[in-house]
């Protein structure tokens, strides 16, 4: 399924039930940290943790994030390549190769 059809489910379920109202980026920002803490619970105890429960919570997070990305005019495919290439040249290969260190502590 393609992102463009995900959004319209988004937008068909949102308009049908006029929660729209409550989507102001500042809620869909709150609601994006709400869920992705409660992904992380998923892992508090133990590092494996009930599959459908982490793709619940994970569907949460992902569908806060296109919500938010529409209310904001955003496409996703955009913002995420443009931060990749910012990523890109914080992080050269040859500087981050097999290392988790911030960019500004990695060897010159």
């Amino acid at each position: 399924m393609s992102l463009e059809l995900v959004l319209d489910a988004l937008r068909a379920m949102v308009e049908e039930r006029e929660w729209g109202q409550f989507h102001s980026p500042a809620n869909l920002a709150k609601s994006i940290s709400i869920e992705a803490a409660e992904l992380l619970e998923c892992f508090q105890w133990s590092e494996s943790a009930d599959s459908l429960r982490v793709q619940d919570e994970l569907a949460d997070v992902l569908t806060y994030c296109l919500l938010l990305t529409d209310k904001l005019g955003l496409r996703v495919d955009d913002i995420v390549l443009t931060k990749l290439e910012k990523t890109g040249e914080k992080y050269p290969v040859e500087r981050s190769r097999g290392r988790s260190a911030r960019y500004d502590q990695l060897p010159d």
